[in-house]
């Protein structure tokens, strides 16, 4: 006799939302639902249901996939609506005030657990596994070896548990240092390179990992994430530095 499948209610489907369908549909049944988007081609092309709000939030596990600043929007939309028992994830790529904020208005009986795929759909578009995902476990779900079974032995990801706050320091370097180079390169008007060396090829590999990410995401890593405006000013003074160092020589 087949298990019957839970249900799976996905809130924001931008580029990672819908990249991550492909490897929720085999074990889920999923509905997909986005207020700034028209998702009828989605819907078409991964044979997934579109629902309004109050289908979405009848799943058993529910997740936000949506920008930081749209993520107390979001919680104010579903709170009234959660039950008792449900799953609720994140996928920001910031932690520390995101995971507050659902805290703050999470109902009672809900539980609860961050993620943060360390890929995206450029990273990922050969496959994830193998890839980095990290989990902040604060307490409010009783399935973290289930969520953790899943996304070890199902996806074949590899986990990292730590605190919102940890996350958050070392994503001031992961992304926020990484992002801004890119987004620096990308605006320089680099012409085509062919004599390329090693070195070369993996910042130009880096560049194009990142190039098409959203404005949203961008602003999210650079503002959103308390401990970011530290990195950013060491960031622009080793540049200066460097800069007087080479006018002086």
């Amino acid at each position: 006799m087949n298990k019957v499948k839970q249900t799976v209610g996905i809130i924001g489907v931008g580029a990672f939302g819908e990249f991550m369908l492909k490897y929720l549909i085999p074990y889920f049944n999923v509905s997909i639902f986005d207020s700034h988007r028209d998702l009828g081609k989605v819907g078409d092309l991964y044979n997934v249901g579109i629902g309004d709000l109050n289908h979405i939030c009848d799943c058993d596990i529910i997740i936000l996939c949506v920008p930081v600043v749209h993520m107390e929007e979001a919680m104010d939309s579903i709170r009234h609506k959660l039950k008792a028992g449900q799953l609720l994830i994140d996928l920001c790529s910031v932690k520390t005030n995101p995971i507050k904020l659902v805290i703050d208005k999470l109902p009672s009986g809900v539980e609860f657990i961050s993620l943060h795929p360390l890929f995206g759909p450029q990273s990922g578009k050969f496959g994830i596994n193998g890839l980095n995902i990290t989990m902040c476990d604060v307490g409010l779900t009783s399935r973290t070896e289930c969520i953790r079974k899943f996304l070890v032995e199902t996806l074949g990801l590899k986990i990292h548990e730590t605190t919102p706050e940890q996350h958050d320091r070392e994503m001031a370097y992961v992304q926020g240092l990484t992002h801004m180079i890119a987004k620096v390169f990308s605006r320089m008007d680099v012409p085509e390179i062919h004599q390329k060396t090693k070195t070369y090829t993996l910042l130009d590999e880096m560049v194009e990992m990142i190039r098409y990410d959203s404005d949203e995401l961008f602003l999210a890593i650079q503002r959103d994430n308390p401990y970011v405006e530290n990195t950013k000013q060491a960031f622009f003074k080793a540049v200066k530095d460097l800069e007087d160092k080479l006018s002086k020589e």
